[in-house]
């Protein structure tokens, strides 16, 4: 009889749990913590924090995080606030939810590794890495907490998005499903750090020293960062004189500086911290998720998405891309980004109806693995798409040519011995964007490129009004040739939706956190960054093997820009702008060819760029149009 009355209990707490509004009262009346120091197969143990639900009507599913960011806050009486978060659904179904501080990092023992390299051939307790201590972590977690269900789903932004990569390699027959989520893939090639060999200073200078200082012990403290003394970027990054200059004020403490500075090409050192190869076999159900407008790693989330798909096409694998900033479809508000607005709130759509439903499924089996092969949201029409195969498989590469007196055109252009040229000056890079800060912005990824179109060293590319949609839905490839007057340069591409003159929003979208809507910005003629990125001329072959330019000959650069998902409604035009800078969102190239990380202010030199546009040698920029 007391056991029926305390089932019966706990099954109307559980039907009360789904009705109740979560705030901090209904989180600590329905959970409690533990902090547990789980043993991996060395002998090194890691801090986890766990939240259990008080329900024991049934049992729980795990869903786990494992960040080098902290499983703060600290004490087993001292809950994280997880009714202000979106993962907060994860309490209404009545997840055990699972953080863990890895390797090195905060209260766990061990070493830490930036990116450590996964090991397929371990064979001793002592050959570790991410996916053994993820292995090690679940196996504990289902042999020792009480009333689990015996199924575990691993989900983490950003860093924590590479160790739930990691995760899925550990082969963990609990571990049903994975979501990586703008997860850190390749620092030279893609995301965060470099992209296409250019490095992003801005982002790593700003990023390591306090993520880089060294942590001797476990600690519930966490460093301070660099003290500026100025809060205007441009003028700090262009004092720094160069990257010695930005090495000197780092200090010599902090050991991945080191690293990026000293590995210069794509070596053998940053293929080993390259995961895709490994992802070949794929047990658990994976979902990679992304923003398009991601300007920390709008890389990570493709790029893991269709290296499964090439090497293993038995995996249950799935990706969601939507039009967000950096984990934003973690947050409240996904209605805009800056000045351009996407008539609804996509994060909200994205909990709800995308991530829930996902491990709801694997975990609980509930409702029904519905989810399309590639969930994407579409701006310029600003609809969701539920697409059976990514790129569609309706897209055709289209090159889009460059013409003379600049414009754009579907036709090779037939003119002989044509360019557009600029001068680029190391000394006045050209901004990323017009507005004096010292954070590098979220938004710049949709911000209007007009402030740009206005300086002599961006040269500009535009259709005709179109007359009918454009849409595109794949990777951009740029395949330029271009001539320098020196031995090297930097090509900027950006691809841009130009807005009609009489444009304006009929609503004012709500405010966000991070950035306000200017209700009275001019949005008629707007230029929106649809996609822009970057390549470092030398590594235009190849990344092992730079080479130098021959002055003054015609050369082809060729890349691949992250994948886009935007319509050209009727009515706009299509525009390209190319530059050399992107200051100081990427470092200078001091356009001759050395080494960069270790070149002196003396080294940067003003050079002449050529951007052909001829029979012989016509530029294009290769969209995936959708017919």
């Amino acid at each position: 009889m007391k056991k029926w009355l305390l089932l019966a209990a706990s099954a109307m707490l559980y039907v009360h749990a789904h009705a109740q509004e979560i705030d901090s009262a209904w989180v600590t009346s329905h959970y409690v913590k533990k902090e547990i120091m789980v043993p991996m197969r060395d002998g090194v143990k890691l801090f986890t924090s766990v939240y259990l639900p008080v329900d024991k009507s049934e049992k729980h599913p795990i869903i786990m995080t494992r960040t080098p960011y902290s499983c703060a806050p600290y004490g087993a009486d001292k809950f994280k606030e997880w009714w202000k978060m979106s993962n907060k659904n994860f309490l209404k179904e009545g997840y055990i939810l699972i953080t863990q501080d890895v390797r090195g990092r905060w209260m766990s023992e061990g070493t830490f590794e930036d990116v450590r390299p996964f090991n397929p051939g371990k064979k001793t307790k002592q050959d570790i890495d991410e996916a053994s201590d993820t292995y090690d972590t679940i196996d504990w977690l289902v042999k020792n907490l009480e009333n689990n269900n015996g199924r575990v789903g691993i989900y983490g932004i950003s860093y924590p998005g590479f160790y739930s990569t990691m995760a899925a390699l550990s082969n963990h027959p609990a571990l049903k499903a994975v979501s990586p989520q703008a997860p850190v893939t390749d620092w030279f090639i893609g995301d965060d750090f470099h992209h296409n060999g250019a490095f992003f200073q801005m982002d790593a200078f700003s990023f390591y020293p306090s993520f880089g200082a060294p942590r001797p012990q476990p600690t519930t403290a966490g460093p301070k960062g660099f003290q500026y003394t100025t809060h205007d970027n441009y003028k700090f990054y262009l004092e720094a004189g160069s990257l010695p200059g930005l090495t000197k004020l780092m200090g010599d403490s902090i050991a991945f500086w080191k690293d990026l500075m000293n590995h210069g090409t794509y070596d053998a050192w940053w293929k080993a911290r390259n995961v895709r190869p490994y992802l070949t076999a794929m047990k658990p159900a994976m979902l990679e998720v992304g923003g398009v407008f991601d300007a920390e790693d709008c890389f990570g989330a493709w790029n893991v998405y269709k290296s499964i798909e090439k090497q293993d096409a038995h995996a249950n694998n799935k990706i969601v891309m939507g039009p967000w900033y950096h984990g934003e479809w973690a947050s409240a508000d996904g209605t805009h980004l800056g000045n351009v607005h996407w008539g609804s709130n996509t994060s909200k759509f994205y909990q709800d109806s995308l991530e829930s439903v996902f491990f709801n499924y694997y975990l609980k089996d509930e409702g029904t693995d519905n989810l399309a092969e590639a969930t994407i949201f579409f701006t310029g029409e600003n609809q969701w798409k539920h697409l059976p195969k990514w790129p569609p498989a309706a897209m055709q590469p289209t090159p889009l040519y460059l013409q003379a007196g600049n414009k754009l055109s579907f036709s090779k252009p037939t003119a002989s011995n044509s360019f557009t040229g600029y001068t680029s000056d190391p000394a006045k890079p050209v901004p990323y964007v017009p507005e004096v800060h010292m954070t590098r912005t979220i938004s710049y990824m949709t911000d209007d490129q007009r402030f740009a179109e206005r300086r002599p060293d961006v040269i500009t590319f535009s259709t005709d009004v179109l007359t009918d949609d454009v849409t595109l839905a794949g990777p951009v490839v740029a395949d330029l040739v271009a001539s320098v007057s020196s031995t090297d340069a930097d090509f900027v591409v950006k691809v841009i939706d130009v807005f009609p003159d009489d444009f304006k929003y009929e609503h004012e979208a709500p405010t966000e956190h991070r950035r306000l809507v200017s209700s009275t910005y001019p949005m008629g003629g707007y230029e929106m960054l649809v996609r822009g990125d970057v390549m470092r001329g030398k590594f235009r072959n190849s990344f092992e093997k730079p080479a130098p330019f021959e002055p003054g000959q015609p050369t082809q650069v060729k890349f691949t820009l992250p994948d886009v998902a935007h319509t050209f409604l009727k009515g706009h035009r299509i525009m390209i702008q190319i530059q050399s800078s992107w200051f100081p969102l990427v470092d200078r190239n001091p356009q001759v060819f050395t080494d960069i990380y270790h070149a002196a202010p003396s080294d940067f030199k003003k050079a002449e760029i050529r951007i052909f546009h001829d029979a012989a040698h016509a530029s294009s920029i290769i969209l995936p149009i959708v017919k």
